[in-house]
């Protein structure tokens, strides 16, 4: 599996709702894939009940019998289904998010004591086995950890949830331990492919959640490194040079964003996983840092820095970054338009953020179909060519693509300001089909935006060819 776990390397943020501006909870991630190509859709699956059906991975045979009934659900599926659905993230109709996975790694003690299982439960089903059935941010820890339980995992993953009160962050480390952790209220939190959880209090049910025994695991294998405590990330995690520079430096940027005091080594094995940000944060703070590339350091592989120090360290941003997201989940009890996705397809260091409503009945066919082969009525297809564009003259067309996202995302403020105004009059099927309409027309907005911006670059990009020659210029 662990071939599966190189091919899954992304970064999450959580936030709790007194860290946010608007008090919002907030979970995102960028989905970064093995390859620089790999569609992505974003679509509505219906409810059902009466269901008498077996789920069977197309990735590894993992069998599990679903259940009778489940809760409307968007996700954002791949493509191509072969290697098994690969939903990812989305809200369910109770208003429930879920962002699956963070891949993560563990030490080898563990791992040789309690291996990961062939066909249990991985990256590619656990959206679909898990977003349908649940209620709330706590309750996804909770029906997860029972799967993990019955089936065991195939890989490590670490999985986040938010519904308008919580946020969880999840890490499944071997094939039946795993512990959660509640982001409390006042603060965020970024992982990028670690083992991140740090002190586990089995005193604090209300706040960590935990498998089966974990404790009993540990302290029989003498697995623990301290005198004192239980330190997850220490106990289950890994400490390589690897993680110094794949993983903890997008850590180090991104909490030098949040806290902008804070003086920490990027390589530091010691940065908390948990922290109070020096400002409430806003779901453009958290693009900016899932679109980022150690901007406006030395170590910026777009900036000015020596060779060596441009390619030290792993990017947030990638070229490969297949889907990036921000499940933004703000007060249901005041507005059924509560739970937005914004959803960045390409490369999110130079494409929008997308805001949609999840109380919808279908999203628009730019975003559900995609062609194998490039075709610029596919969101998909027009967003990664629009990074290839920006990024081919760089230099001349950033502040083009910084103005062209910065106008996209007044207007997405002005819009959503609009159709809450709307939205809390309504209810049922007169909100579901009004938010279903408003999403048309978003998308309708930002499609005809990035296509006028796309034919802009062209015509100035015809002006920086290399093959020019004017008269006499021999002279």
């Amino acid at each position: 599996m662990i071939d599966r776990l190189k091919a899954s390397a992304c970064t999450s943020i959580l936030v709790g709702k007194k860290a946010s501006m608007d008090g919002s909870t907030l979970i995102s991630r960028n989905e970064d894939r093995h390859a620089a190509i790999e569609g992505k859709r974003l679509i509505v699956q219906p409810a059902v009940s009466g269901r008498q059906e077996t789920y069977v991975s197309p990735y590894n045979k993992l069998t599990v019998p679903l259940p009778e009934s489940g809760y409307k659900y968007i996700s954002m599926p791949n493509s191509d289904q072969t290697a098994g659905p690969n939903e990812e993230n989305g809200f369910n109709e109770k208003n429930v998010g879920e962002s699956a996975t963070e891949s993560i790694f563990a030490n080898e003690h563990v791992l040789a004591l309690d291996p990961f299982i062939k066909n249990g439960l991985a990256e590619d089903s656990m959206t679909t086995l898990v977003l349908p059935y649940i209620d709330s941010a706590r309750d996804g820890v909770r029906y997860l950890g029972e799967l993990v339980k019955k089936y065991g995992s195939a890989e490590g993953n670490g999985v986040q949830f938010n519904d308008k009160d919580e946020v969880w962050y999840m890490e499944i480390v071997t094939g039946h331990q795993w512990v959660a952790v509640r982001i409390p209220d006042d603060c965020y939190a970024v992982t990028g492919n670690q083992t991140s959880i740090q002190n586990i209090d089995f005193n604090d049910p209300d706040n960590y959640m935990w498998a089966d025994g974990i404790q009993d695991f540990v302290n029989d294998n003498n697995l623990n490194p301290d005198f004192e405590g239980f330190n997850f990330r220490r106990i289950f995690g890994t400490d390589t040079e690897f993680d110094r520079h794949y993983n903890t430096p997008r850590v180090w940027y991104a909490q030098k964003y949040f806290n902008p005091s804070l003086e920490q080594d990027p390589e530091s094995s010691d940065m908390q996983f948990i922290r109070k940000p020096e400002f409430k944060i806003t779901p453009e703070d958290i693009q900016f840092v899932l679109g980022s590339h150690y901007n406006e350091t030395k170590y910026d592989p777009l900036g000015t820095g020596c060779e060596k120090d441009k390619h030290i360290y792993r990017s947030i941003s990638l070229a490969r970054t297949a889907q990036s997201h921000v499940l933004q989940l703000r007060d249901s009890d005041k507005n059924g338009a509560a739970a937005i996705e914004w959803v960045s397809l390409g490369v999110p260091s130079f494409c929008p953020y997308v805001p949609f409503f999840a109380n919808v009945n279908d999203m628009d066919s730019s975003y559900t179909d995609v062609p194998e082969k490039l075709d610029l009525k596919s969101a998909f297809w027009m967003y990664e060519s629009l990074a290839m564009l920006v990024e081919s003259h760089y230099k001349e067309f950033i502040q083009d693509d910084i103005d062209y996202r910065k106008e996209l995302s007044e207007w997405a403020h002005r819009k959503i300001d609009e159709v809450d105004k709307k939205a809390v009059t309504m209810s049922g099927d007169e909100l579901t089909d009004y938010l279903t309409k408003q999403n048309a027309e978003i998308v309708k907005h930002y499609n005809d935006k990035t296509k006028e911006l796309m034919a802009s670059l062209v015509t100035k990009g015809t002006e920086l060819s290399k093959l020019q020659f004017v008269s006499g210029q021999w002279h």
